[in-house]
This record gives structure tokens, sequence and C-alpha cells, in this order.
């Protein structure tokens, strides 16, 4: 006797079909609401759908190297839509799909995380700090002061040069306001984004073990993210409070 129970809607891969890329790069040349309107539904079971499972199944591998950055995978994935009320361009669609793992407690586009946007050009990967807020940018500096040799040598590690870009990000021309201009880490420390990507042809993300490849990437830069987030954590940490001269 046939089973009266209705068989469940199948899981979305954790990886994008050929499909997805044809959606996107059909996404470029019609960025208006009328093409994308009618095709929500394509975009969702192509991309969006997909994209969750890949973000949970990284998720669930950072518990063992990054379990500060654990949160639901709707927190971490990136909406299609653009935000235009500030921009001259006002496509309403962004022509990739891109996830952010950030620290728990810092606010979705601050602190360090980790990073990767998939589009018909390729797949970046990357981590590192490139929003940091004022304090979080100070406190960077200020630890730098003192544990740039030690953040130097996470930067070139081996494994590291051998997979990612130079370290990259905006830097000021001339040393910050109060900090000595001959410190030997000032390379460094004039920085106002600090982190490191790798581009894979867009075909990396067709492959069955894409998550397994995020989570290769990104374990090796787990140090650099940890390393920047302890500045962070202690400048935004509760003061303790003094009671009659005793801590």
């Amino acid at each position: 006797m046939p089973s009266t129970k209705k068989a469940s809607a199948a899981a979305p891969a954790a990886y994008l079909r050929p499909e997805a890329i044809t959606f996107l790069r059909n996404l470029a040349k019609h960025n208006d609401r009328d093409w994308f309107q009618p095709r929500k539904a394509d975009f969702d079971a192509l991309l969006k759908e997909p994209m969750l499972a890949i973000v949970r199944k990284v998720t669930e591998a950072m518990l063992d190297f990054a379990p500060d950055h654990v949160r639901p995978a709707e927190k971490s994935l990136f909406r299609i839509y653009r935000d235009t009320r500030f921009s001259h361009d006002k496509r309403p669609y962004k022509t990739h799909v891109a996830a952010w793992w950030t620290h728990t407690g810092f606010d979705k586009t601050s602190g360090a995380g980790y990073y990767f946007q998939v589009s018909p050009k390729g797949v970046v990967i990357a981590a590192g700090a490139y929003m940091p807020e004022k304090e979080q940018l100070a406190a960077i500096r200020h630890w730098l002061l003192e544990n740039h040799d030690e953040f130097r040598k996470i930067l070139k590690k081996p494994s590291v040069r051998k997979t990612f870009s130079d370290f990259e990000g905006e830097a000021l021309t001339r040393p910050p306001k109060g900090f000595p201009a001959e410190h030997p880490g000032m390379d460094l420390i004039r920085c106002k984004q600090w982190g490191m990507s790798t581009t894979l042809p867009a075909g990396a993300a067709q492959r069955k073990d894409f998550a397994k490849v995020l989570v290769k990437h990104f374990k090796l830069l787990a140090p650099m993210v940890d390393a920047l987030n302890t500045p962070i954590a202690a400048s935004v940490a509760p003061k303790r409070k003094v009671l009659f001269g005793l801590h």
C-alpha cells in the first residue's frame, strides 16, 4: 500500500549549479526589477538556498577553529539587494552573492571576520578587518605597537603566502597622530584595513566539496582574524567597577 506521507523536499545542495552562474551573468545584463521579480523564485532555488546550505556547512566546521564566529546562516548571508540611498549607482541588485561571518558581539560590518563571494568573474575568499569603527581602528593600532612582530609572522607564514595575495588594505600616507613615525611596525599601523584574499575560478563554487574548500582557506587565516579581534574585544569589554579602592 503506498504511503500517504508527502515526500519531504530535498535539502539544497551545498554548492552552486552552472545555472546559478548563468543567472548572475544575466542579472548583470538586466539589473532591474522588471527582469528580477518574475525570476525571484529562480534566484531563491539557484542561489539563495544553496548559499545558505554552503554557509551552514562552513559554520558547522567553524565550531573547531572559529567558535566566536558561529551564527545563524541567515545572518551571515548578504541580501542580493543593493542599498542605493546614498549612491549615484541606482541599480537595485548586486551581481554577486556573498557571506560574512563576524565575531559574536560585534556589528555585522565591523571587527575581523571571514568572507566569500561568488560571481561570474570568480570566487573571492577573504578574511580580516575591513570596516573597523573608529575605536576598533585605534585599538588595533595600539596593539600593533607591541605586537607587530607577532602579527607579521602570522602574515608571512609560508602556507598563508602560498595561498593568499600580499597583505592588502587602504592605508594612511602618514603615521596616525600620536604614533612614533619611526616605529618598526609603522607600515602595519598606518593601515585602515587589515586583510588577505585570494580569487578562484567561478567553477570552484560548483564543486560538491565547495564548503570544504572555504573551510580550508578560512583555517589558514584564523590566526590573523583572532589576532585582530584580540584588541577589539578588549576595547569593547565592560570595564570592572572599583569598590572601596579594591579591584
